[in-house]
């Protein structure tokens, strides 16, 4: 079941239900309705992460928030954990990610363009996404999937694999985002 998830909601309820089912589409509503009015249910960000994103943000850095999960839940979920921060998810006519458009428009959202944003995720869909939408990537092996996948999609782990000096990854995405002229930072959620 783990591997359904990741793709947004769509694909999740269409892998989870016998092939040819003939109510997907009423599934999935009901699916996205339930999801929205309990989306706090065992749902939080990753130890020290508000406070990382804080970090960045008062050192200037402009922040998003990317998912696939339904827009809706993804604004509710952001100003819940991470209040002010941009958020975007997926919604009818823009595909979910690995395509790049979501984060495209989190760029346009922030004034950025890609040569002034790094993306940071947690999954094989991230590193396929930084690829195709044209940008560098710090992944996190203490996310969703793992080390190993992210290594599979292609992605060499010389970056943050866990929580152990919080202040030395905001210093070193601060730093990397200063060298290469960055001033934005888009994360997936």
């Amino acid at each position: 079941v783990r591997r359904f998830v990741g793709n947004g909601a769509g694909p999740l309820i269409h892998r989870a239900l016998p092939e040819g089912y003939p109510q997907e589409q009423k599934v999935l509503a009901e699916y996205r309705a339930y999801y929205q009015a309990h989306n706090c249910v065992q749902t939080c960000p990753y130890p020290g992460i508000p406070e990382l994103l804080e970090q960045l943000r008062q050192r200037g850095l402009k922040l998003a928030v990317v998912s696939n999960k339904p827009d809706e839940t993804t604004r509710t979920l952001a100003a819940r954990f991470f209040p002010g921060l941009a958020a975007l998810g997926q919604r009818d006519g823009i595909p979910s990610k690995p395509a790049p458009e979501m984060v495209w428009s989190a760029m346009e959202q922030l004034g950025v363009d890609a040569q002034h944003a790094l993306y940071v995720g947690d999954s094989e869909v991230d590193v396929e996404m930084a690829h195709r939408a044209g940008l560098p990537l710090a992944a996190v092996a203490w996310g969703f999937r793992g080390r190993a996948l992210l290594e599979q999609a292609g992605h060499s782990m010389d970056e943050i694999t866990d929580f152990a000096s919080l202040k030395a990854v905001a210093d070193d995405i601060h730093a990397r985002a200063a060298e290469l002229g960055f001033d934005a930072f888009t994360s997936a959620g």
